[in-house]
């Protein structure tokens, strides 16, 4: 064989050998590429079950939670069905006859005690301490609050059930009567401190309304003249129908008008700066008041005051005091019906034996005034009434002051020490003589004075 050939042999030999080769690496290649792509297909069928399972398990949990809020839900539901039904029960309960003075609670309603109001209100409670809360026998009590039942009774309502008109004019007279803070007042009636302010106003205003044109009014026809009769019995002098006092209430100070309000007397007497309203007053032999005028700052005095009500423009318009006499203190002036002590200095004897006995017709007036105060000790402090609000509470008072004076109600002694006006007292001022106003009302007192001197009605007490 010659040379050519055996090198084509043998280059087609290598020639398919290196074929093979290539196929044999290409066999390698396609054999890994498959492995990989198989290898491939197990993860991922592989993270599919992984998934699979976290989403059974989070189904799982999502199926127990919603099982748990379930029962939860049911089980509130349940518990309030049971206390809807407890609730039911007792409102049918009330509704069959329990008393109208136990307060069915509401859960809403804040928790507070009116034991002390249910032990007064029972029958066997003893009546001093009823008339030591109260300043007032239980039958009067009870006749106020007949009085006053139609106008300040309310219904039941679906939220709640009403306050009675006992327990309502009860939170009054004990405010009245004490004079403690609102807090006081609702921890005594289980109330709440707005409830007790809204109820003293609302019973003031039905007192004002409703039993002020029945127990205090000017009287007239045969109480006029058992009036005039009784005080010439006490002093000898004819024609008087009533004798006249200005006090004043202490308040706080108003934001607006302070210096109207400020009472210079009790201020320099007593050392205590003082605000207050006034309150003029007209009072029978029995100290009932027949006329009131309330409300006027306290730096007022007596006179401004007078000429301010409407008594002095009843009685200057020829009405109602025509002949007749009011008493009053040195602060008054002489008028034609208001007579008043002689005040300059150097009295004569029959001048100051006048003043002893007109003094003790003006007493009269004083002393109403200290069983006022006394009974209604609201009126000795400084109170939490608005100021507009205040003239309702202290007619309400007043009225309420007839009234255990018509009922013959016993104050206790240690009531009866008040002093009225902080110890001001004008029944010993000297001050100068007012203006000359009627020459006819100075001829009247200087007659009057001479008849009680000269016909043995005066004392002999004179210095």
């Amino acid at each position: 064989m010659n040379e050519p050939t055996r090198k084509r042999r043998r280059k087609n030999e290598d020639g398919s050998t290196q074929k093979k080769k290539k196929k044999k690496e290409l066999k390698g290649i396609f054999s890994s590429l498959l492995f990989l792509d198989a290898q491939k297909k197990r993860e991922e069928e592989e993270q599919e079950q992984e998934q699979e399972q976290e989403q059974e398990k989070l189904l799982s949990v999502e199926n127990n939670k919603k099982k748990g809020i379930l029962e939860y839900y049911s089980n509130v539901d349940g518990y309030y069905s049971e206390v809807e039904e407890s609730n039911r029960k007792k409102r049918k309960k009330l509704a069959g006859g329990e008393s109208a003075g136990n307060h069915h609670r509401r859960l809403w309603v804040k928790d507070r005690s009116g034991a002390w109001w249910d032990e007064c209100s029972k029958p066997d409670f003893p009546e001093e301490e009823f008339r030591k809360a109260f300043r007032m026998g239980r039958m009067t009590f009870e006749a106020i609050c007949e009085d006053l039942n139609s106008v300040i009774a309310k219904e039941d309502t679906t939220l709640r059930n009403a306050i009675p008109v006992k327990q309502r004019v009860a939170v009054c007279l004990w405010r009245l009567a004490t004079g403690d803070p609102l807090r006081v007042v609702s921890k005594r009636f289980g109330l709440g401190i707005s409830t007790c302010h809204k109820l003293v106003l609302e019973v003031c205003t039905a007192i004002k309304t409703v039993l002020m044109p029945k127990y205090l009014q000017w009287p007239n026809g045969v109480a006029l003249r058992n009036i005039k009769g009784e005080f010439e019995s006490i002093s000898g002098i004819p024609n008087v129908v009533g004798s006249m006092y200005t006090s004043h209430v202490p308040i706080i100070a108003p934001k607006i008008s302070v210096s109207a309000y400020f009472n210079k007397r009790h201020t320099e007497k007593n050392h205590k700066t003082c605000y207050s309203v006034t309150v003029q007053g007209v009072v029978d032999h029995r100290g009932v008041f027949t006329d009131v005028c309330i409300g006027w700052p306290g730096s007022m005095g007596d006179d401004q005051v007078l000429e301010k009500s409407a008594l002095f423009q009843r009685a200057n318009s020829g009405g109602i005091l025509n002949g007749m006499w009011v008493v009053g203190g040195s602060g008054y002036p002489l008028l034609d019906w208001v007579l008043v002590p002689y005040t300059q200095q150097n009295l004569t004897w029959t001048q100051h034996a006048f003043n002893e006995k007109i003094g003790e017709v003006h007493r009269v007036a004083k002393d109403a005034f200290g069983r006022l105060k006394g009974r209604w000790c609201c009126l000795q402090k400084r109170t939490e009434v608005k100021l507009q609000d205040l003239p309702v509470v202290l007619g309400a008072c007043c009225v309420l002051h007839n009234i255990c004076e018509l009922k013959n109600e016993e104050m206790d002694p240690e009531l009866l020490k008040v002093d009225v006006d902080g110890g001001v007292d004008d029944d010993h001022m000297v001050v100068p003589e007012a203006g000359l106003r009627s020459v006819s009302s100075m001829k009247a007192r200087d007659s009057i004075a001479h008849n009680l001197l000269h016909h043995g009605l005066a004392g002999t007490s004179f210095v």
